[in-house]
């Protein structure tokens, strides 16, 4: 069983105080995904490390700058966090390993990302869990632009052909306009009205562009909070599930 994980940003670090990591969430993380025998890899966001650099020197993933002190500045920022937890799950005894995107990611001029899943898959085979993130990367005709944790997650699990994705936010799964959690989601357009951005800053989109995502993905997802982590990984199905019928 190969499991895609995403942790938010706003999970492991406290999204409104720049580059602070929130240690007893990601330490509740690290404990839930030490409890798993799932074939696992874990994708972070940036949360209050990566997103504000990214907006201070105006780059997203469709914006971007060729001032290499800047692209240091954030790759730097998301590197300090992926230590973080790298290390909070090695401390619990998990074979994590750093994987950074700056050094085998790219995009043609056209946006078409390239992340290669080959070394992903030889560190699953070898017993690791790999351990990556949303960063800078090269593309052609733009300098570097923001490649996102959701972006790489959705590509991963198509690559790696993975039976499961999760995607572990602040809120207990996708609300509808009443707040409310909604079982199911098949279609784009029946939520359309009730998706918004996040509130923090965020050069990577909101809600809207995850489901989107996750829609066209084909893999069945689950959109939970921190709370629930546990029981996904043991192989329920909390908050909201995103797949579109076959």
């Amino acid at each position: 069983m190969t499991t895609v994980l995403k942790l938010g940003g706003s999970v492991v670090t406290a999204k409104d105080e720049p580059e602070t990591v929130d240690r007893e969430a990601l330490a509740d993380a690290a404990d839930a995904v030490a409890d798993t025998d799932d074939e696992l890899i874990v994708v972070h966001g940036g949360g209050s490390f990566g997103h504000p650099h990214a907006a201070a020197h105006a780059v997203s993933d469709t914006e971007g700058t060729h001032d290499a002190t800047g692209v240091r500045e954030i790759h730097d920022a998301m590197g300090e966090l992926n230590s973080a937890v790298v290390e909070a799950l090695q401390d619990r005894g998990v074979s994590a390993l750093p994987v950074r995107p700056l050094s085998v990611a790219s995009r043609d001029d056209d946006g078409t990302t390239t992340f290669p899943g080959e070394p992903i898959a030889t560190m699953l085979g070898e017993g690791f869990v790999p351990v990556t993130h949303g960063d800078v990367v090269a593309q052609a005709g733009a300098g570097a632009t923001i490649l996102s944790g959701d972006e790489i997650v959705t590509r991963l699990a198509r690559e790696l052909d993975a039976n499961r994705v999760g995607v572990c936010s602040t809120v207990p799964g996708v609300l509808d306009d009443d707040g409310r959690v909604i079982d199911r989601i098949s279609d784009f357009e029946t939520v359309a009205s009730a998706l918004g951005d996040s509130e923090a800053t965020d050069v990577t989109g909101g809600m809207a562009g995850k489901v989107r995502a996750l829609l066209e993905l084909g893999t069945p997802a689950s959109v939970f909070g921190p709370t629930e982590l546990g029981a996904f990984l043991s192989g329920d199905r909390p908050g909201t599930l995103v797949h579109r019928e076959q």
